[in-house]
């Protein structure tokens, strides 16, 4: 493992693009401590004191603490993963937005900028009403110039995020908003251990609360490991073909079909969309109805962890939907001369791989709902607020961490390496397969 660590240093191109995704991750944290003005820093202070585990401190999770410093990057990239999600859900409602999406370069281009311009409207509607929530508390300060200027740094700092993230997908390893969100993820462990130490030091954690904790924390990694890796394989016979003198084909392979397919996004785009709400109500937080809608969107709340398992399966089959195409991995099996046992090659294949997919889609899609929220759940029954940041955000780190070693892992193989992990024995597998 550790020769292997060594050859990515030995891959100019490769150690040039992990040096990059390491400064880029460095100014990511540098603006989570750059405080914006006018900003009462101890009433900040006082409020995130009195939220542990309600949902100012989820906030303040994904955006790597900036939201409890009110530091310019304190909208993190909700805005943008908000903006992606109206967007793709735009392209599958207007035929128009799809077609363009297939047309070659231009039209994915597009898209990318008109989601872009939504961030920003996201970002200018979060920051207006996250002033005006806290102004109503006391802790902005000045008047509607200096709130104002608070607004624009915050809109600023969210366009500033979209662009390392962007950056970073076309420069470094792996992609780009995911591994913002997983270092701001990341960055509070340490905090969280620290929290943890102290109260079972002072005896507001019993021992055994925290041997639960840890081993409901192991048991969520595992499970969103084996989330990641399981796979259905479907056997597939190619029939042998004479091509002038050499023959082609008569052998069988399998189709993997992922359980998980759309990865940690469902979770990212759930938790993002759940946030939005929120954020609006607390512009109207003197009003009933801003308070209700506030209180009915906590994390933790029945109605919240409802919407929460919905939007995770209802995001799994859609993600599954953009990147999945079953119609043209049968037209090429046809053109290829293979089929699946048993199946008429072409439309009668697409649709039984349709099928297929559907049932291991639901499967993965409540798996993942159910390891997102035991942590969450146990978090309120032993009241181990320090371990807040599990569930969703334990998916989130490992699940964006296996990705990222499963990209450097196929640039080392394609350059003849072994991959990070090796096999007991020899032979070549990583923790990931390509």
């Amino acid at each position: 493992m550790f020769g292997s660590l060594g050859d990515i240093f030995r891959l100019p191109d490769l150690k040039r693009r992990i040096f990059f995704t390491l400064f880029i991750l460095f100014i990511f944290r540098l603006g989570a401590y750059i405080p914006s003005p006018g900003v009462n820093r101890a009433a900040m202070a006082a409020l995130f004191s009195t939220s542990e585990g309600g949902v100012m401190d989820f906030l303040n999770l994904f955006s790597g603490g900036a939201l409890s410093r009110f530091g310019i990057f304190s909208l993190g990239v909700a805005p943008y993963i908000n903006s992606s999600i109206v967007m793709q859900l735009l392209v599958v409602i207007f035929p128009y937005l799809e077609k363009l999406q297939k047309d070659g370069t231009d039209g994915p281009k597009k898209i990318t900028q008109w989601t872009r311009y939504g961030a920003v409207v996201f970002a200018v509607v979060q920051a207006i009403g996250m002033t005006a929530w806290l102004g109503s508390l006391g802790i902005m300060q000045g008047g509607f110039l200096d709130w104002m200027l608070v607004v624009i740094t915050l809109v600023t700092g969210s366009v500033a995020v979209m662009w390392l993230g962007e950056e970073l997908s076309d420069h470094g390893v792996g992609n780009g908003i995911s591994l913002l969100i997983f270092a701001g993820i990341v960055a509070r462990i340490p905090e969280a251990i620290l929290q943890t130490w102290n109260m079972v030091r002072l005896g507001s954690m019993s021992v055994i609360g925290l041997l639960v904790g840890i081993v409901l924390m192991v048991v969520v990694v595992a499970g969103c490991i084996l989330l990641q890796e399981g796979q259905r394989r479907l056997p597939v016979q190619y029939a042998k073909r004479v091509v002038g003198n050499k023959i082609y084909g008569g052998q069988s392979t399998f189709i993997p079909l992922k359980v998980n397919q759309s990865g940690v996004i469902p979770i990212i785009f759930a938790s993002s969309l759940l946030i939005f709400p929120y954020t609006i109500a607390n512009y109207f937080s003197e009003s009933a109805a801003g308070r209700f809608i506030s209180a009915l969107f906590a994390p933790n709340s029945f109605f919240y962890i409802l919407c929460y398992v919905a939007l995770i399966i209802f995001f799994s089959y859609f993600y599954t939907a953009v990147v999945f195409n079953p119609t043209d991995i049968a037209n090429n099996m046809k053109k290829y001369g293979g089929f699946i046992l048993g199946i008429r090659p072409g439309q009668p294949t697409s649709d039984y791989i349709t099928r297929v997919m559907e049932r291991i889609t639901l499967g993965g899609a409540v798996f993942l709902a159910v390891i997102a929220l035991i942590p969450n759940l146990m978090s309120s029954v032993l009241r181990i607020n320090s371990f807040y940041f599990g569930g969703t955000a334990v998916l989130i780190v490992v699940g964006v961490a296996m990705d990222t070693i499963n990209q450097i892992e196929a640039q080392l193989l394609m350059r003849h390496y072994d991959g990070i992990l090796k096999k007991s024995g020899g032979g070549r597998r990583g923790l990931l397969r390509g």
